[in-house]
């Protein structure tokens, strides 16, 4: 009797069959495809997620070959450079500029390797913009050295009016002439941001470590927007400095061909500072999402915009050691050490000449030169081998005198 149930079930089964009744849809499918189907709907989401560019061996791969082709072009430029280090007021600064693209492509590069759940990029990123700030330093120095110095400059461009242009940005100074002051404004605007730069990446680094800080988060007690609004401050007062000098004096530069120099440096600079902001923008109206990666690990929107960022930066800096070889040869210099008899470098192997050149001394007393109170007793004048305006070495526009000995100038306070 007990057993009649499943009798009575066992038997309507063959007669539902046989009536030609389909059976439910629901109740004839097996468990099993059920299974399979669950396991699919997994396995295309686990795929989803492992097709995250950055982190996939062709974007590495792709980043990689930039990388290593643009560091083997810069280091053989330098290598050039210091092989023949006959001018070492000026290659001093050209070599520092050169290197703007091994410390951005290894930076960028290792941001990228390391692109996960925790933003390691950050303190690498830091490195990277502190060197920016001592790139726009060496540029503007090294105009200097072009031209002789503050002395020689001033000569050239004392008492001339200012002249408007919306394109430099001279249309608020019509009517105003050129002074020591002008001079002094350009070195303190650049010299602001080597110590602004360095001090926000510090603050980035702090504020990171107590949570305190997301890139891309624009809200008010986030970290992010107080450092970018402060760094974008300082950096466009660099710049504009920059473009005032370049404006002042492209007629003397124009032996040297700063044009090519003078722009990859602000495109460098400008450009990547940009892109950052831009990306971080773009984050920020949802356009990169924060993604899973095949780990479990949930990266988020604003590190996933500096990976992205890290990535344009490795491609763009293969064109840009391109450009600097351009922009800064070596053959004017290697021809003046084929035509001098005796060696005028004053370095003795490169490996001393690349300790010299990395040396901030010279930040730090050119930083105390223009900030301090006294700065208007006096104007420095290029030391060693310096240029009168027009000079270039291998180039026409006149030769070089040698100065061994540092040279003021007295200039009356009122000219400030």
């Amino acid at each position: 009797m007990t057993n009649a149930p499943g009798l009575l079930a066992a038997g309507r089964a063959p007669q539902a069959s046989a009536t030609g009744q389909q059976p439910s849809p629901l109740a004839a499918m097996p468990t099993e495809p059920a299974g399979l189907l669950q396991g699919d709907h997994v396995g295309n989401s686990s795929q989803g997620t492992s097709q995250l560019f950055l982190t996939t061996p062709l974007a590495r791969g792709i980043s990689g070959v930039f990388v290593w082709t643009a560091l083997a072009l810069t280091c053989h430029q330098i290598y050039l450079h210091l092989r023949s280090y006959t001018v070492p007021n000026e290659q001093r600064f050209i070599i520092r500029l050169l290197l703007i693209v091994p410390v951005y492509t290894l930076n960028s590069w290792l941001s990228l390797l390391l692109l996960g759940a925790h933003q390691h990029y950050i303190y690498l990123d830091s490195v990277r913009d502190c060197y920016e700030a001592f790139v726009i330093y060496s540029f503007l120095s090294l105009c200097f050295q072009y031209l002789g110095g503050e002395s020689a400059i001033m000569a050239e461009i004392r008492g001339k009016p200012v002249g408007s242009s919306c394109l430099y940005g001279t249309c608020c100074l019509q009517g105003m002439s050129y002074s020591i002051g002008f001079l002094r404004f350009c070195k303190q605007a650049t010299l602001q941001f080597c110590v602004v730069k360095p001090g926000m990446a510090l603050v980035t680094i702090v504020l990171q470590a107590v949570g305190k800080y997301h890139d891309g988060d624009f809200n008010v007690r986030s970290g992010y927007l107080y450092v970018t609004l402060l760094y974008n401050a300082s950096v466009s007062l660099a710049l504009y400095a920059l473009t005032l000098f370049y404006f002042a004096t492209q007629e003397l530069l124009r032996p040297f061909e700063p044009v090519l120099k003078f722009l990859t440096v602000k495109a460098v600079v400008f450009l990547s500072f940009w892109q950052g902001v831009l990306l971080a923008i773009l984050e920020r109206c949802g356009a990169i999402p924060e993604v899973q990666t095949v780990d479990g690990s949930r990266v988020g929107a604003g590190t996933l915009a500096a990976g992205y960022q890290n990535f344009i930066i490795c491609i763009e800096m293969l064109f840009a050691a391109i450009a600097l070889r351009y922009a800064f040869p070596c053959q004017v210099y290697s021809e003046k050490k084929d035509s001098s008899p005796a060696p005028t470098a004053a370095m003795q192997s490169i490996s001393s000449g690349l300790k010299e050149t990395m040396s901030p001394q010279d930040i730090v007393h050119d930083a105390i030169h223009n900030f301090s109170p006294a700065y208007q007793q006096y104007m420095q004048q290029a030391t060693q081998e310096a240029p009168g305006p027009g000079a270039h070495p291998g180039g026409t526009g006149g030769g070089r005198k040698s100065r061994n000995v540092e040279k003021r100038m007295l200039i009356p306070s009122e000219e400030l």
